[in-house]
């Protein structure tokens, strides 16, 4: 493990956050990866980062749950990696306080797309590290090898299932669709888009950062 890899593979971390952070600035909803913290956040008061480490957390348990015998003692490896996204996620987040807020639909709409370019950056420094996966990934991984089906498509069907499960919170405890919005669409079509078409993310569709670890 070189400096080089453990620099890129934390500063990609960093950079998904701050595309996170430009998402909840821009009102038009949050990014998939955190649409259901963010709404735990509006729901509960509950701190954006602490609600961030919660969901990472509970998606290493699920992973127990399903891989049973085969979940290893690494895997728990994720918790710590959902700490310091989630502390990556408070910084970020308290960064956007210095940031005005978007007074039109279309400043909002550039802080949308600047938070998927920030996202997607941050996946061009983190996936290739083929380091300690995001437990979104872990747990994606855990499904394809129960289920027997293809990364991609579970990738797919998992991030549909996400935004649906923050879409149904917000309403049934807000009233409204809370953190899903336009914004949250776009991203979840862009990062489709790239899991298609880019070279790193066909890394990450060969299952590349899954393997290396549960394997």
């Amino acid at each position: 493990m070189t400096i080089k890899r453990v620099f890129n593979y934390i500063f990609g971390l960093y950079l998904i956050t701050l595309g996170v952070a430009f998402s909840i600035k821009s009102g038009l909803g949050s990014a998939p990866v955190s649409s259901i913290p963010y709404a735990m956040d509006l729901i509960w008061a509950m701190e954006i980062g602490f609600a961030t480490f919660i969901f990472h957390a509970v998606l290493v348990l699920i992973e127990l749950i399903l891989l049973r015998r085969n979940f290893k003692p690494k895997h728990f490896l994720q918790v710590f990696v959902g700490v310091l996204f989630g502390a990556f996620t408070s910084i970020s987040v308290s960064l956007m306080g210095f940031i005005p807020p978007a007074d039109n639909f279309i400043i909002a709409l550039l802080m949308s797309f600047l938070s998927i370019f920030l996202i997607a950056l941050g996946l061009f420094f983190y996936v290739p590290t083929n380091f300690i996966p995001l437990s979104v990934e872990g747990v994606t991984q855990a499904i394809a090898i129960v289920t027997h089906r293809p990364f991609p498509r579970i990738k797919v069907y998992f991030d549909i299932c996400v935004v649906a499960t923050a879409l149904i919170l917000s309403y049934v405890f807000l009233g409204h669709i809370g953190s899903v919005g336009i914004g949250t669409i776009l991203g979840a079509l862009f990062i489709l888009i790239m899991q298609e078409y880019h070279n790193f993310c066909k890394l990450w569709m060969n299952c590349k950062l899954g393997i290396l670890f549960f394997y």
